[in-house]
């Protein structure tokens, strides 16, 4: 668990139940003293939440001073109601907070479909007290829907701090899931630089893991920076490189049901991108993953897995499969005296190491997902009522 005096200098926190779930917190707020520098990448999911066209218009100057999230409906096809809601939330914060709305991002996760209860926020928003602390307890519990627990990293780099906050444990194949994660840091980190080095950390981190294919309608990093040490930007992207990696296994590690997590290698493939498109297959295949859940070190799934891969190019007659360090397909057969070993492997593991080489190229990828349940299946049949 990281340590209260781990958050970064000049972010305070808020998390509270305001009335669109039952009980439980669903609303919860950042908000920096000043103005930081910010960047934010967005789902590529084209029925997206309201939120999200609003959110990509504030952050268009990289610049935010405060992010609001509400819990338990996600306002999508909500249409032009659910569009008003969103500004009539971000005006009474403007108000509240004396922040200009323009600097706020807004989030929302949960049910598809329904209205915000926008009366009832605003309405708690007018009468009571919003009262900001240092600890992002109640923050990080605003934000989770069917989340197990809390997941949230830090790291030092030198006298700043990297902090990391994410929910997401279903619906989840970031592409930029009902995944939201914000980093805040009090590191120096230039108006110019500050997006590209988001980018190039989510492309290595929460677009290398998957749960269940589906694009969220909501997915959202946001990355804001207060300002307050010199450090390195090498220094800095290296441990933005590591946090975030941490919190995307994170959120497989929390997946709905899930009860391994499976990493897969792609190797020597002619392409980054093919090798990518190779581990997300693989780890995207229902048949690989209820054989995971099942302890069934089933190669042929992984096989027809690299096959229906677009694009990807490879000789079958030089594909290896290993699970772990024990060979399960070379030579276009399978290694029979080791699949007793791998199936051992697999039951007594929670996380499962596959790797493919291609023999085809140079370029190694990486991609991080799960098993597949009766669990999964029971969370997900009734979720709506």
């Amino acid at each position: 668990m990281v340590k209260y005096e781990d958050v970064p200098k000049g972010f305070k926190f808020y998390g509270t139940h305001v009335g669109i779930k039952k009980k439980r917190k669903d609303f919860g707020l950042i908000v920096a003293e000043e103005v930081c520098h910010a960047a934010a990448v967005f789902t590529k999911n084209t029925f997206c939440g309201e939120c999200i066209p609003i959110g990509k218009d504030h952050v268009k100057n990289a610049e935010l001073q405060a992010v609001v999230v509400t819990s338990g409906i996600a306002n999508v096809a909500t249409g032009r109601i659910g569009r008003e809601n969103e500004y009539r939330i971000l005006e009474s914060l403007s108000d509240k907070l004396t922040i200009k709305k323009e600097d706020i991002l807004p989030s929302s996760t949960g049910m598809i479909g329904p209205q915000l209860p926008i009366d009832v926020i605003e309405g708690f928003l007018k009468t009571e007290p919003i009262e900001l602390n240092e600890t992002y307890t109640d923050f990080a519990q605003a934000i989770l829907t069917t989340d197990q627990r809390i997941k949230v990293r830090s790291l030092k780099i030198g006298d700043a701090t990297l902090l990391g906050i994410v929910k997401g444990s279903g619906m989840i194949e970031p592409n930029m899931a009902t995944m939201l994660a914000y980093v805040l840091t009090d590191a120096k980190v230039e108006k110019e630089d500050i997006y590209s080095m988001l980018r190039e950390t989510v492309d290595q981190s929460f677009n290398t893991i998957s749960i269940d294919t589906d694009t969220s309608t909501s997915d959202t990093v946001a990355f804001l920076a207060s300002g307050h040490y010199e450090v390195e930007k090498e220094q800095v992207q290296e441990a933005l490189n590591q946090l975030c990696r941490e919190l995307a296994i994170d959120v497989v590690k929390d997946a709905e049901g899930a009860t391994k997590t499976m990493f897969v290698t792609v190797k020597n493939a002619e392409t980054k991108k093919q090798a990518k498109q190779a581990g997300k297959s693989i780890i995207n295949s229902p048949l690989v993953k209820t054989a995971l859940f099942g302890n069934d070190p089933n190669w042929g799934r992984i096989a027809m897995a690299l096959g229906k891969t677009d694009g990807l190019v490879f000789d079958q007659n030089k594909v290896e499969i290993y699970y772990g360090m024990y060979p399960i397909f070379s030579n276009n057969k399978e290694e029979k005296q080791n699949v007793s070993q791998i199936s051992e492997y697999i039951e007594q593991s929670e996380d499962i190491y596959l790797t493919v080489d291609l023999h085809q190229g140079s370029e190694n990828f990486e991609v991080i997902g799960c098993d597949l349940s009766y669990e999964y299946v029971k969370i997900n049949s009734d979720y709506s009522t």
